[in-house]
């Protein structure tokens, strides 16, 4: 007796022998439990060559980029490694200072071992001409030093001993503790100090995490001021876009595709274009005060500002999220049979009792999406606070963005984003933990 496996490269033979013969075969003669495993493997493979592109794909611009930022965050070898811009070759500097920094604890007091191994270190580093380079990763924990290293880089070829003197009488402030400390913690290329300095925290001359001074704390303020606005702009969002979704889940099918259309307008154009729209309307002299003013609602000398504060960034920022939070509430209200709350109605309940107890409960996962999907894009903006909110409406993220492009401080940007990162997924864990990711509903 012959049988057929419904894959076609595992045909089934059972002879008249059975078990005793040998069990089930393929029509080859393979034990049907190899050719089984065979044809499995096969799909596995295919299965996996068919996601190899977007596995690619989410490693090369996702997951890779990422790991490259964590990297450095933690990594910073400006004052251990000098590399030529021509050749890109790596060159080993303050080599000595940093043996004396191995050899003596934390909170040691510099002797003139200490200021003879800086001075045969400035030798080498003026000759490659790296004092740059080396004042500016100092300056990035100490401000204002890097002007004192190329000063000092000049006249290496004319220190002569004692070496303490002579570093003094180039600046005195070579012998300030706090710029040794710093020097320490910059002798390793793998350092922890951009992550102190991203939550305002720093290393005192021994070796002590300390509080930065009030008049350099910035961090945590501009962290808490991402939070609360960005948690602002979710509810602002939820409260403009639930009646908007819900008409476009209740009007007959002509009117929601209309409404639709003007729903999802501010795709079709530029974000630059309707920041710079905001600032339009909203600026001083702009399209609502001079309506107010006309009006007679507004003198001319009581203007409203609403121009490079957080005002602006609320208003430029909800109007430009608000669809991100309108799509998915609408996602979930579309399928929602509207019988619920007529039978809710017709046994004795009010509107606002089948409301809450029959219709809102089912609008949850679209609500815990939008309010995810809002909260994430709102911490992470960028254009629209840099444009419109000013000093006092800017974000976490234009910080980020100015030590990428103009103080150049990767590091520091780079401990700040992976800080925004870890609270983005800690956010996520708890909405997992609280709602249940499986709840959530995009579309």
């Amino acid at each position: 007796m012959t049988e057929t496996a419904a894959d076609p490269h595992a045909a089934v033979a059972i002879n008249a022998g059975g078990v005793s013969s040998g069990g089930l075969t393929t029509a080859d003669g393979r034990p049907l439990k190899a050719a089984l495993a065979a044809a499995q493997s096969h799909a596995k493979r295919r299965a996996f060559l068919l996601v190899l592109p977007l596995l690619l794909f989410v490693l090369i611009t996702f997951v890779f980029p990422i790991g490259q930022m964590l990297h450095q965050s933690v990594y910073n070898p400006g004052f251990t490694t000098n590399v030529d811009v021509i050749t890109k070759e790596e060159t080993p500097i303050m080599v000595n200072v940093r043996n004396w920094f191995d050899a003596n604890p934390p909170g040691t007091e510099p002797d003139e071992a200490a200021f003879e191994a800086l001075a045969k270190d400035f030798l080498l580093v003026d000759e490659l001409r790296a004092a740059g380079s080396v004042g500016t990763r100092i300056n990035y924990d100490m401000s204002g030093t890097r002007s004192l290293f190329t000063k000092t880089a000049r006249k290496a070829e004319d220190l002569q001993p004692p070496y303490k003197e002579a570093m003094l009488d180039i600046d005195e402030e070579w012998g300030d503790p706090e710029l040794w400390a710093v020097m320490r913690g910059a002798s390793s290329a793998y350092t922890a100090n951009f992550y102190l300095a991203a939550i305002d925290l720093t290393r005192n001359a021994q070796g002590e995490i300390v509080k930065v001074p009030d008049d350099r704390s910035l961090y945590i303020k501009l962290f808490v001021r991402t939070l609360l606005l960005s948690l602002l702009i979710t509810f602002l969002t939820f409260v403009l876009a639930y009646p908007v979704a819900h008409l476009l889940a209740t009007l007959p099918l002509r009117y929601s595709n209309l409404l639709m259309i003007f729903v999802l307008l501010p795709f079709w154009t530029s974000l630059l274009v309707r920041t710079t729209s905001w600032m339009v309307l909203l600026q001083s002299q702009g399209v609502i005060n001079d309506a107010l003013v006309a009006g007679g609602l507004l003198s001319d000398d009581g203007r409203i500002q609403m121009m490079y504060n957080q005002t602006g960034t609320i208003i430029a920022m909800t109007h430009i999220l608000l669809p991100f939070m309108i799509l998915p509430l609408y996602s979930v209200m579309r399928p929602i049979n509207p019988s619920y709350v007529r039978a809710a109605r017709s046994l004795g309940a009010t509107s606002w009792t089948a409301f809450r107890r029959i219709y809102f409960p089912q609008t949850v996962p679209g609500i815990g999406a939008g309010a995810l999907l809002v909260f994430i894009l709102a911490v992470g903006y960028y254009i629209t606070p840099a444009l419109v909110g000013g000093a006092d409406g800017q974000l976490i993220s234009n910080l980020i963005a100015f030590h990428m492009t103009k103080s150049l401080n990767w590091s520091l940007a780079a401990a700040l984003a992976s800080i925004l990162l870890a609270g983005i997924l800690l956010l996520y864990w708890l909405y997992d933990r609280l709602i249940g990711i499986d709840n959530l509903k995009l579309g």
